[in-house]
């Protein structure tokens, strides 16, 4: 008997491959949707030629032996955790731009000369709130960076109340790809020990 007519393979082995094989497909496809959401589009129809081909070569498999219930398990199995599997890997990259909008609840003066001298870039302006007038702080940041950026809000006001959004397009992204990181992680230490 052939191996691949053994109940090792047919009830264990194969609906493990369609399993694994569809979560790394449904990977692909959640990340391919966040990239064309981003306006990705050349790197959005690569992902979606493989996610097809994987879909394909799995698709076989079952249509092959369409009375095992456990490819049909397997399949949807494999689905629910690509779905998550994307979103999860897709936060690790962390790609693209956000704007955080900040509204401080005390004095910003000591955050907004951290935030400069950190070397972000961002525009504050003056606005009325229900307690009264108001400073508000945008800013447009790598996604890499939006812990960073919390923190010090957090540090410095934590009371602030902040939003976060996705960017699709910025105009003048030099002024935000610069690495500041350097600078940042300077400013944090320094800022520290005056405040002791």
């Amino acid at each position: 008997m052939p191996f691949t007519e053994t109940f090792t393979f047919i009830y264990i082995l194969l609906p493990l491959i369609i399993f694994f094989a569809r979560i790394f497909d449904q990977t692909i496809g959640t990340i391919r949707i966040i990239f064309i959401s981003k306006g990705m589009k050349y790197l959005a129809p690569l992902l979606g030629f493989f996610e097809v081909l994987l879909w394909l070569i799995i698709m076989k498999q079952i249509f092959q032996n369409l009375d095992n219930y456990i490819y049909y398990l397997a399949y949807a199995a494999g689905f629910g955790m690509g779905s998550f599997v994307g979103i999860k890997l897709e936060e690790k990259m962390a790609m693209g731009l956000v704007q955080v909008r900040v509204i401080p609840q005390k004095d910003s003066s000591r955050l907004v000369e951290f935030l400069r001298k950190a070397g972000y870039r961002f525009t504050t302006i003056r606005g009325s709130g229900a307690e009264g007038p108001v400073e508000i702080i945008f800013s447009v940041i790598k996604r890499k960076s939006v812990e960073d950026f919390v923190s010090v809000i957090k540090e410095f006001n934590p009371k602030a109340f902040f939003t976060i959004e996705e960017v699709k397009f910025v105009s003048e992204t030099a002024a935000i790809t610069h690495n500041y990181d350097q600078n940042f992680n300077r400013m944090r230490r320094m800022f520290k020990q005056v405040r002791k």
